[in-house]
């Protein structure tokens, strides 16, 4: 057999076993190292500890309406579709984008809902769906003055961990309804005993509207509202209540974080006066823990789902935590935010 032949018959051979270099699997593009991340702190207040997070802004000439300022201008609608997991959101400002944040609360309708994802609306948007979960159960119709037909305000967030684990995470409307019900009771002594509202006792927006609950809440809201003062380069905050770490979240644009940070302060400062336990001794938590926590969540294997056109989330996970990254790629694929949730 001629020499041609024997190389005309190897190369049958590879191409049949599958071993010519051209059609083995390439190895996965290297993906960006996570930015750099420098922390101060602590502030304390009782059993809340919280360090901000120092990083590039990456946004700087970029200015969003969070959804709660767009609704208060009448420069959003939240329109009610009567579907439990959807609503349509429609921006109608002819200048500015605006932010919403998955485990943002929207207040009317026929439920109260809370935003599964990240999104970003641009100008004249047009209507957008939206993904939510309901956090009340039962209603069904106009409640008081409010609109049926659409959502008023969204002065808070999910102030509770396993239930942004559920809403973030698990995605189900069962497991929403169940972690509800839980942080309810959870707000009882911070409450007066009575976290639930005569109006609709299962809505977890006016629990977070109790008179009482806010009077203890005030205090550490207070002390800790001006850690941002004089702080340059803040984009961020990671916290811990009772010495454990609990969550962070992390945005590419400063201003935005700032606009943000009365809401997310808020949410914190409730969860942890409703897990405050008179008396108690918890360990200091440090800074180097929680550089620790948010290096581990970056490490987790990942799974990325289309949001829109524009925007992508990755879900990240370990043993021990979670890391939820919003990828812009209308601004060259940065992470527009990044929330991390302790298990």
């Amino acid at each position: 057999m001629s020499r041609t032949t024997l190389v005309a018959l190897a190369s049958v051979l590879a191409l049949g076993l599958g071993l010519v270099a051209a059609d083995a699997p390439k190895p996965d593009a290297p993906k960006p190292a996570a930015p750099a991340y420098r922390l101060s702190g602590p502030y304390t207040h009782d059993n809340l500890t919280i360090f901000l997070i120092h990083g590039e802004d990456q946004l700087k000439n970029k200015t969003f309406l969070t959804l709660d300022e767009a609704l208060e201008q009448k420069k959003v609608v939240v329109h009610e579709t009567k579907d439990v997991n959807q609503l349509s959101v429609e921006n109608v400002a002819a200048d500015v984008e605006v932010f919403i944040a998955s485990g943002d609360i929207v207040k009317g309708g026929q439920q109260d809902r809370v935003l599964a994802f990240d999104l970003v609306l641009p100008a004249k948007s047009g209507k957008v769906p939206l993904n939510v979960f309901c956090v009340e159960q039962g209603r069904w119709n106009q409640r008081g003055a409010e609109k049926a037909d659409s959502f008023g305000s969204s002065k808070d967030q999910v102030a509770n961990k396993d239930l942004k684990i559920a809403n973030r995470a698990k995605m189900m409307q069962g497991e929403v309804w169940k972690e509800v019900a839980k942080a309810q009771s959870g707000l009882q002594g911070a409450s007066g005993g009575q976290a639930q509202d005569s109006r609709s006792p299962t809505s977890y927006q006016l629990s977070l509207e109790n008179k009482q609950l806010l009077e203890a809440v005030d205090t550490s809201f207070k002390k800790l509202s001006g850690t941002l003062d004089n702080q340059k380069d803040v984009i961020g905050f990671a916290f811990a209540i009772n010495g454990k770490v609990n969550s962070a979240d992390v945005y590419a644009s400063s201003n935005l974080f700032k606009k943000l940070w009365p809401k997310l302060l808020k949410a914190s400062c409730i969860e942890a006066v409703a897990e405050l336990k008179k008396d108690a001794k918890f360990p200091a938590v440090t800074a180097e823990e929680m550089k620790a926590f948010l290096a581990d969540a970056e490490k987790g294997k990942s799974k990325e789902k289309e949001i829109t056109k524009r925007l992508n989330q990755i879900q990240k996970e370990t043993d021990k935590n979670l890391l939820f990254e919003t990828i812009d790629r209308d601004e060259k694929g940065i992470r527009l935010r990044c929330n991390y949730l302790a298990k």
